[in-house]
């Protein structure tokens, strides 16, 4: 074994793929790239994020306490990325990066069209966001784009390097 810098932790834990999430605020949408999620409950399905406060995102959250998480396919990588390095204090991503914004049912964020799924959700526990900028989300509403078929997901290994999605395999197995 070697000595690994903590500063490089974060690598080997990446919970899942990278998505984009989308906010609506005195009626502008903005989106922003995240990849610091995961899965806290799946009856009703509950996701925590972080989400900086930092970002410009972060404000809307807040104040509206509703989002979308919109997953995206490898296809979307680059503009997902290009998502990532700017701010929406000084861009509209949406038209910056010809994403296409439609209305959710069940929040006022958009859903956007290019990503193979979107999760319309409402914050449900601020608990830990003045310590950790962590909320948790329920997911109140759900949609797939059945015209992408086996979509493969990026996953953040940082410093600019990501993994696609790979290999399936099945094994017996009591988790859900």
């Amino acid at each position: 074994m070697k000595d690994l810098p903590l500063s490089q932790v974060y690598q080997l834990l990446e919970p899942g793929p990278v998505v984009l999430l989308s906010t609506a605020h005195k009626g502008r949408a903005n989106v922003m790239t995240m990849s610091w999620h995961m899965m806290v409950e799946f009856t009703p399905p509950l996701v925590a994020c972080v989400v900086s406060n930092a970002d410009h995102s972060f404000r809307a959250l807040r104040a509206t306490k509703a989002c979308v998480i919109a997953i995206p396919a490898v296809e979307l990588a680059p503009k997902v990325v290009e998502v990532g390095n700017c701010s929406g204090r000084d861009v509209d991503k949406f038209e910056s990066f010809a994403l296409t914004p439609i209305p959710a049912h069940e929040v006022a964020a958009p859903l956007i069209k290019e990503c193979f799924a979107n999760l319309e959700c409402k914050v449900v526990d601020t608990r830990l966001v003045n310590a950790y900028n962590l909320f948790v989300l329920e997911v109140v509403k759900a949609w797939t784009d059945p015209e992408q078929k086996n979509p493969k997901t990026i996953h953040h290994h940082g410093y600019g390097k990501f993994v696609i999605d790979g290999k399936t395999i099945k094994l017996d197995s009591n988790m859900a």
